[in-house]
């Protein structure tokens, strides 16, 4: 086993290893990496070091990366990350991904003696981790789309083979797939994400005395916005409602004249100004979602959803008690319509903010979760 520095303290050393993180405190991408990392940085028993790209730390949090790999990220980022790469341009893509693993083995190299183990956001992010190491690894939805790759399954297996490891999908619905591909090598245990306190504090107060204001927060992809535009034309076009756009525009898509399209909205800005006054937040997604973070954040302001019928939306919503589900354009009319009836909208959101708050909690509820699961590796590690 690698020498461990944090000995001496009894407090764990771990390097948190990202491939998105935001710049700065307005900076949308990869903010849930900040959180969480801000998170375990603010316990007494661990020690964080952080390989990501370059953005604001926490005082609390060793920056692991060199200026040349802090550059390298800082591109990528901007470039839109390997998974928008690998949709756009496979043969980009794939380079990319070897970049990153290139990168990331010279990390591990330098790093290894100095930690107790690697948690690691994205499965393809452990490949290179040295086999003395015990990892943990988050899994987001974008992950199982990574194992439909030819061989990434028997790679990953392969990694995985002779150390500790749990694998951690932050929705349950990952949980039975991950387990029939990685059960014999691995744990694997759901481990949901936190939510940032002041979505709590928010006060809703739909406003009566003017159209009513839905919200869609997306990436502008075809299979995010799935049937948005052609459910919404007869409930949205010259009627006495507004259709509310925010996200970055990730594919050329032709907006409809009655969508409102703001751009990419800062967490502060949708907090402040949007959710306490619109009538829900609606996700008519067809893509291989996680657990969408935007949606966490809705049910804790109070904010009903309105969703597709995804095994991720599914796994998130109590149909008719924490939310509402359609998978047709007359059950979307008839969500809109009963999600109009303020006191179905109260109800419904009071029941959603409810359910977040024991089952999910916040960031530092998510820590601990992890922290749990930090120490049963490293004393498995010592065994």
């Amino acid at each position: 086993m690698p020498h461990h520095a944090s000995d001496a303290t009894g407090r764990l050393s771990i390097l948190f290893v990202a491939t998105s993180y935001p710049a700065n405190r307005g900076d949308w991408r990869g903010l849930f990496i900040r959180h969480l990392v801000d998170a375990l940085a603010r316990r007494d028993d661990l020690r964080v070091s952080l390989w990501a790209p370059p953005g604001e730390r926490s005082a609390a949090v060793t920056d692991a990366t060199t200026p040349e790999e802090s550059l390298w990220l800082g591109a990528l980022m901007r470039a839109g990350g390997i998974a928008h790469a690998l949709r756009n341009n496979t043969v980009r893509g794939g380079w990319l991904a070897l970049r990153l693993l290139q990168q990331l083995r010279r990390s591990y190299r330098r790093n290894r003696h100095e930690i107790d183990l690697l948690h690691c956001n994205w499965l393809q992010t452990m490949l290179p981790a040295p086999r003395d190491l015990p990892v943990l690894v988050t899994v987001l939805g974008t992950d199982m789309q990574l194992l439909k790759l030819p061989m990434m399954p028997a790679l990953l297996r392969h990694a995985m083979r002779g150390r500790p490891v749990v694998i951690c999908p932050n929705a349950e619905w990952m949980e039975a797939p991950l387990r029939r591909l990685f059960g014999d090598v691995a744990q694997v245990q759901p481990v949901p994400f936190g939510i940032d306190a002041n979505w709590y504090a928010i006060e809703r107060r739909p406003e009566i005395d003017t159209p009513p204001r839905w919200l869609v927060v997306s990436r502008l992809t075809r299979d995010k916005l799935g049937h948005l535009f052609a459910w919404g034309e007869p409930l949205f076009r010259d009627r006495p409602r507004e259709l509310h756009l925010f996200g970055p525009m990730q594919e050329r898509i032709a907006l409809p004249p009655w969508v409102r399209y703001h751009g990419p909205a800062a967490p502060a800005v949708l907090r402040e100004q949007w959710f306490p006054t619109a009538h829900g937040l609606i996700s008519l997604s067809q893509h291989s979602e996680g657990r969408p973070q935007v949606m966490l954040e809705a049910m804790a302001a109070g904010l009903p959803i309105i969703a597709s019928q995804l095994p991720a939306h599914a796994d998130l919503i109590s149909h008719e008690n924490t939310g509402l589900l359609c998978d047709s354009p007359t059950a979307f009319q008839a969500c809109i319509e009963r999600l109009e009836n303020l006191d179905q909208n109260k109800r419904i959101g009071a029941a959603a903010r409810a359910w977040v708050r024991a089952s999910i909690g916040t960031w530092d509820d998510c820590a601990t979760r992890y922290v749990t699961l930090y120490r049963k590796l490293v004393a498995e590690a010592s065994t």
